[in-house]
């Protein structure tokens, strides 16, 4: 079998160490990036869909969003219904950013899908979305405590 989830993994880590470098200015390390996005995209989430749609532990997404207020990118503001419930908010800073987040983003994938046609484009993603919907079932196990059946 090809190595398949390895590729991926080298793409993801290249992706993911460029766009901390170029994010540095910024304040945006280790990630905070995506976060950034999501919250930017789905303003008014709680941290506990946010780290599912990242597909991050709890603790990884409070470590970053609590140093994303910190910086100033996002709020945490009360649920008017309940008040345990803290809802996310990009500031005017965290929109700022968005967009440059957003045009390195784009960047990216020009430079990672050139030589691809449409329909080759269409096809990956297709397979990656099915791929990635497989192993969301392990993760969603994983995450409430059971092992893997191997």
């Amino acid at each position: 079998m090809k190595e398949i989830l390895r590729e991926i993994g080298m793409i993801a880590r290249a992706l993911d160490s460029i766009s901390n470098t170029e994010f540095k200015e910024y304040d945006l390390t280790k990630g905070q990036y995506l976060y950034l996005v999501r919250i930017c995209e789905n303003p008014g989430f709680i941290q506990e869909k946010l780290a599912e749609m990242i597909k991050v532990d709890r603790t990884t997404a409070a470590r970053a969003v609590k140093k994303l207020v910190m910086n100033g990118f996002i709020d945490r503001r009360d649920d008017p219904k309940n008040r345990k419930i803290k809802k996310l908010f990009p500031t005017e800073k965290g929109k700022t950013v968005y967009p440059l987040i957003i045009r390195e983003h784009d960047h990216s994938d020009r430079v990672a899908l050139s030589g691809f046609s449409e329909n080759e484009i269409e096809t990956l993603f297709h397979l990656l979305h099915r791929a990635r919907k497989n192993i969301e079932k392990d993760w969603e196990s994983v995450k409430k405590g059971n092992k893997r059946i191997y």
